[in-house]
């Protein structure tokens, strides 16, 4: 289970350091790539576990290919995976593609989300976070009551 939230930054040549609590669930190889949901104001870079990457392409092989939609979001997340390691320092390199997706510059936000860890642009992430109203709304509070939580 990842969670908790890192900050650190891009360097010259690309590679962000991974922090060493995720270091130690991700294992010896992972996948990073871009977010599913597509919105402009989530965008940010997925990293998962290869059991967890595994799970996610099993989902998403449930939904078919006879659908062009589907087909078209087969080849979009596909062709946008990266299998990667960390090196002697824990860094990982994050090409150039997958940076320019999310807008990795220089400061970025490992965040913990459960099953996966997602990687954002800082002032982005912040911006984001910055209105809890929703945290604040009987809508949330109702649906964690019915949920048993």
């Amino acid at each position: 289970m990842f969670f908790g939230e890192y900050r650190h930054s891009v360097d010259d040549k690309g590679r962000i350091i991974m922090p060493a609590k995720f270091r130690e669930q991700l294992g010896n190889m992972f996948y990073i790539t871009i977010d599913l949901w597509g919105k402009q104001e989530e965008k940010c870079l997925c990293v998962y576990a290869e059991e967890g990457f595994r799970a996610l392409c099993e989902k998403l092989r449930q939904l078919g290919s006879s659908d062009i939609d589907v087909r078209k979001l087969y080849r979009k997340f596909y062709s946008h995976v990266q299998d990667t390691s960390t090196d002697k320092q824990g860094r990982v390199m994050i090409s150039a593609e997958l940076r320019e997706h999310a807008g990795l510059d220089k400061d970025i936000v490992l965040a913990g989300q459960d099953d996966h860890i997602e990687i954002w642009n800082r002032d982005k992430w912040e911006a984001y976070n910055a209105d809890d109203e929703f945290f604040k709304s009987d809508k949330l509070a109702e649906g964690l009551k019915a949920s048993g939580i």
